[in-house]
């Protein structure tokens, strides 16, 4: 009987009901694995389930019966697709689950940001409306979506549901090229691009390439006093970067779900972004919805039952690093 361990199940909340692979199996779970505790864990697995614990060769190794990684997430960075290849061993993530539930928390911080929701709610609390003594007060600029320039990063599925989620605000809605190739399929050169968005909304996976696309040479070119947003990958911003261009005016705030480390120390900068109070950082849960993690949830028992049927999908290969 084939065990599959999953590793990290609190990556799942508690009130989604996970099912159960249609074979004959031996399941065992655990809420959190340590990198000192994966190869113990795995020793007997024939299918591990990974959302964030590292899978790479040491890993491997340890697990002579191995046959698939099921990531329990699209992003895949956490597992060592050239050693699996070499071990022989199958991964497959979940893809499409997250395609309402991303551009609808990128919408929710776009909104609390630009009409400062979270600011005003604050001051409510602290007493402000009474003390202003008439039927409303200004603490910051609110600014409708309807008219505003919002640039996208990425043009996948994520990428195209923001972007419809901006056009029926009334906003126009512009891709970016990526930094020093050719302007092809409708998008912006980036320098270009930088210049004309009210809105950044990063929808690209983290590569060498990638990481720290937005920087300091983005933020020379950002004439727009543009808010940005990372519901992607912590590393597409650099964070000290980020917060110079606050600091000094260049842009107009930020809404930033993902870290690099995750949790972020309490000494991160992310930390003191914030405290900043035109900055809303919320904890990786833009993906979260309860009907997305159903849909996950249903989605790797599939990818499971696929592999044991001999008919694997949503496989990975090294070119996909």
């Amino acid at each position: 009987m084939k065990q599959i361990v999953f590793l990290d199940r609190a990556t799942i909340a508690p009130q989604i009901a996970l099912p159960r692979p249609a074979f004959a199996h031996d399941w065992v779970e655990y809420e959190r694995t340590a990198a000192n505790q994966t190869s113990e864990r795995l020793r007997n697995a024939r299918i591990a389930i990974t959302n964030k614990v590292r899978m790479g060769a040491a890993e491997l190794a340890a697990a002579p019966y191995l046959e698939l990684i099921a990531v329990a997430a699209t992003g895949y960075d956490c597992v060592d697709l050239t050693a699996c290849t070499a071990r022989g061993v199958a991964v497959c993530n979940i893809r499409g689950y997250s395609v309402n539930t991303v551009p609808e928390h990128v919408m929710a911080l776009l909104l609390g940001l630009r009409r400062g929701i979270v600011s005003y709610a604050e001051a409510v609390r602290q007493g402000e409306w009474q003390r202003s003594g008439q039927f409303c007060f200004f603490k910051t600029p609110i600014h409708d979506l309807s008219g505003a320039t919002l640039g996208i990063v990425g043009k996948g599925g994520i990428g195209q549901r923001v972007a419809a989620l901006g056009k029926a605000f009334g906003m126009e809605v512009i891709y970016a090229a990526r930094p020093g190739t050719d302007a092809t399929d409708g998008r912006v050169p980036f320098e270009e691009f930088c210049e004309r968005v009210d809105v950044i909304s990063l929808h690209c996976p983290l590569t060498p390439e990638t990481r720290g696309i937005i920087g300091d040479a983005a933020f020379a070119h950002m004439k727009r006093r543009p808010i940005v947003i990372n519901t992607a990958r912590g590393g597409l911003i650099d964070l000290p970067a980020l917060e110079r261009a606050l600091s000094n005016g260049v842009i107009s705030g930020a809404g930033i779900d993902v870290a690099d480390r995750e949790p972020p120390p309490p000494d991160d900068i992310l930390m003191t972004l914030a405290n900043d109070p035109r900055v809303i950082v919320t904890p990786h849960i833009a993906w979260a919805s309860d009907e997305a993690q159903t849909a996950l949830s249903n989605q790797l028992i599939t990818v499971i039952e696929a592999f044991e049927a001999g008919q694997p999908i949503n496989l990975l290969t090294p070119k996909d690093e």
